[in-house]
């Protein structure tokens, strides 16, 4: 039947709103419905029904875009810089080379209104799509230019035309509203959080001399995970001073009210850090907030210390290591020479299965690696010596011995680098075994015959022994904890470091760790009576204005609990080290150990989240062989500092988001920091985990 010969029925009888999407043709005596968007005919039959013509429209894609092109046209009259879409199509399979035309049609206003646009079925919160989008963007550390990209506008307008595209002053404000509630939840946790709270320190360069002071806190929650939260991001002076930095830091204390739940702070290992942190701790013990007048307050990061003790054997290995990586680009300059290599490896009889590689300078670890292989074909470099006069860079063999020593070194430094860094919150009583073995390494190192290493060893000491001063008692006290340790294993390396003069260094610390338990016993809402505590203060140790004056007596309540103890009752501190060590076991987890018997030991227990919650080390394992500090991108530099600290703070505490969904990976994160090392790209060949791959196995 064909439509030209048909007659369009006008009859006032077709009330059904469906026939306002159809034409209804009649022939003779045959009725035809034609849909007006995509031109089906079905049947048009008073006895049909309309409910196949209904359906006919819920499927009809034709239909549904091109009203939401009416509605999105309508709208666009009264919006003036929006996206036109006359020059794009919303559906590839809409018309074939041909764009979809925007027309005018009258939309009732309560079909755009409080933010919702409605189409039918279709209905789209603009406010919600807003602030998902301002999300995404913090969450993966998007630039927040992408919303006047092009390519972005597009794409949001082809798959959702009703969407209000955003500006960059619009998005950045909904981010720093998001910021703000979510640490409006950040200051709830911290708030209600019954124990102590660890802080660490660190600085970000930024584009130009611009510095920013990152305060990140750390401590064990109440179901007994190891949290780690950034709280400030913030712009410092470049002509800073250590009061300043002093004074930035309280403030930020202050601002999130855990002056008074402050345990330790941990800062990199320098000397100017050290009026820093006596400034600190004197305005925290004016207010007595400090247990054991900040013995385990001051902590200096494991893996700072690590990277310097490392600048200082590189620097000392320095012309060796040019030799070395001069002879490597030599072997790998050209084929005949590679081959000729091959050749003396062969004589010389090495097995080596190590490929040669340059290392990038920025990162230590590759540094080591290169030595590493550069070592195992050392007789081959002093063959090709011997046998290529153009090859003049060879090491000599006092120089390989030393590269050797120092390499060894190297690599326990990589060992217990990846022991600080290896899980995601290292627990405190991690790194005790790791820093006493590079203590006994020094000390063997001190003692060699060459003047070189025996002098490099003493530099190295000089820096471990300031750290060792400041932090070995938080290290033991944190082993002690660990029920497959205690004592033991103070007791065992004690001896190793100490020898005849270990049992002194070994009552201190049984002393200090008793007096660090008293201490806790007697602020601890857990204290029982049995134990002679039967007050509290304030439930939380924080005296309130009301009942300041009695102040004056805890000395003497601390004096009474001390003095008073009965000698058939044990303190929970005494019953764990009076009983068997807990097997050693590679699954063990001292999170989960502690979790389950809280019960038991419901004082020490509280000690034991204060203590092992310190962050004694603050890097991670991505930037831990990194030379250079940690630099801001480029994104991000350019934004003003309150957006800087909102966007930084806001991506850390909903990182749980990520990492509780399914499809998590490493790669969901853009990082905001720029990895320096890899600006080093001046030589040529392929990447690989890092550093340079040079051609073949030599």
């Amino acid at each position: 039947m064909e439509i030209s010969e048909s007659v369009i029925v006008r009859s006032s009888r077709l009330k059904s709103v469906v026939w306002n999407d159809f034409d209804r043709v009649k022939k003779g005596d045959t009725c035809v419905a034609i849909c007006r968007h995509c031109k089906k005919k079905l049947s048009g039959s008073s006895t049909s029904g309309t409910s196949h013509l209904r359906n006919h429209l819920i499927r009809c894609r034709r239909r549904s875009n091109h009203d939401v092109a009416q509605l999105f046209a309508s709208r666009e009259k009264k919006k003036e810089g929006a996206v036109t879409l006359s020059n794009y199509t919303f559906d590839e399979d809409q018309r074939k080379d041909e764009v979809l035309n925007v027309v005018n049609i009258k939309f009732e206003q309560d079909q755009v209104k409080d933010g919702i646009s409605n189409i039918g079925n279709n209905v789209i919160d603009q406010k919600r799509s807003r602030f998902d989008l301002a999300r995404m963007i913090i969450l993966h550390g998007y630039p927040l230019t992408m919303v006047e990209h092009l390519g972005f506008k597009i794409f949001v307008k082809n798959l959702q035309p009703l969407f209000d595209l955003v500006s960059l002053n619009g998005v950045e404000a909904d981010c720093m509203e998001i910021y703000e509630k979510e640490k409006q939840k950040m200051y709830e946790v911290l708030d209600k959080l019954s124990g102590k709270i660890s802080l660490g320190a660190d600085m970000w360069n930024a584009s130009g001399d611009v510095q920013y002071l990152c305060l990140t806190s750390q401590y064990i929650d109440e179901s007994w995970e190891l949290q780690k939260k950034i709280l400030n991001f913030v712009i410092m002076d470049p002509s800073h001073t250590e009061d300043m930095l002093s004074e930035v830091i309280m403030t930020c204390l202050m601002d999130w009210d855990i002056d008074r739940k402050l345990f330790s702070m941990s800062l990199d290992c320098c000397s100017t850090n050290d009026n820093i942190m006596c400034r600190i701790r004197d305005r925290l013990s004016q207010n007595r907030f400090l247990l054991c007048d900040g013995q385990l307050f001051d902590i200096r990061c494991a893996a700072n210390l690590v990277n310097m003790m490392v600048q200082d054997a590189l620097e000392a290995l320095s012309e060796v290591t040019c030799k070395i990586r001069e002879s490597i680009r030599y072997v790998k300059s050209s084929q005949a020479v590679q081959e000729k290599f091959n050749e003396m490896a062969q004589q010389a009889r090495v097995e080596g299965q190590k490929f040669l590689c340059l290392d990038n300078p920025l990162r230590w670890n590759l540094t080591y690696f290169m030595l590493e292989a550069a070592l195992e074909y050392k007789d081959a470099f002093s063959l090709l010596q011997e046998h290529d006069s153009a090859y003049t860079m060879c090491p000599s063999d006092t120089e390989w011995e030393r590269a050797g020593a120092i390499a060894g070194y190297l690599k326990l430094f990589i060992e217990v680098t990846h022991v600080f860094s290896g899980s995601k919150y290292p627990t405190a009583n991690i790194y005790f075994p790791e820093i006493c073995d590079i203590h006994l390494q020094l000390i063997d190192l001190c003692n060699s015959s060459d003047i070189l290493i025996s002098t490099l060893a003493l530099k190295m000491k000089s820096k471990f022994d300031e750290y060792w001063k400041k932090c070995s008692l938080a290290l033991a006290v944190a082993a002690i904890l660990d029920p497959r340790f205690k004592m033991k294993l103070v007791e065992y390396y004690y001896s190793k470091i100490y020898g005849s003069n270990a049992t002194v260094h070994i009552d201190d610390i049984s002393v200090s760790i008793k007096a660090l338990f008293n201490e806790h016993a007697i602020c601890s809402p857990l204290a029982s009576l049995d134990q002679g505590l039967a007050w509290q203060v304030g439930g939380s140790g924080r005296l309130s204005a009301g009942n300041y004056s009695r102040d004056r007596l805890l000395g003497f309540d601390k004096f009474l609990h001390e003095t008073s103890q009965s000698q058939s009752v044990k303190s929970d501190l005494d019953k764990y080290l009076e009983e068997p060590l807990f097997p050693r076991n590679v699954d063990f987890s001292i999170l989960n150990w502690w979790k389950v018997h809280t019960p038991k030991y419901p004082i020490l227990s509280m000690m034991a989240r204060n203590v092992l919650g310190i962050p004694m080390s603050k890097v991670a394992l991505d930037s831990a062989f990194n030379m250079e500090g940690r630099v801001l991108d480029h994104d991000r530099s350019s934004l003003s500092p309150a957006t800087v600290q909102a966007l930084v703070c806001a991506q850390d505490w909903m990182r749980n988001e990520l990492e509780d969904s399914k499809s998590f990976s490493s790669h969901s994160t853009l990082p905001l920091c720029v990895d320096t090392s890899q600006q080093v790209n001046a030589i040529s060949g392929s990447r690989w985990g890092g550093y340079m791959v040079l051609g073949l196995k030599a």
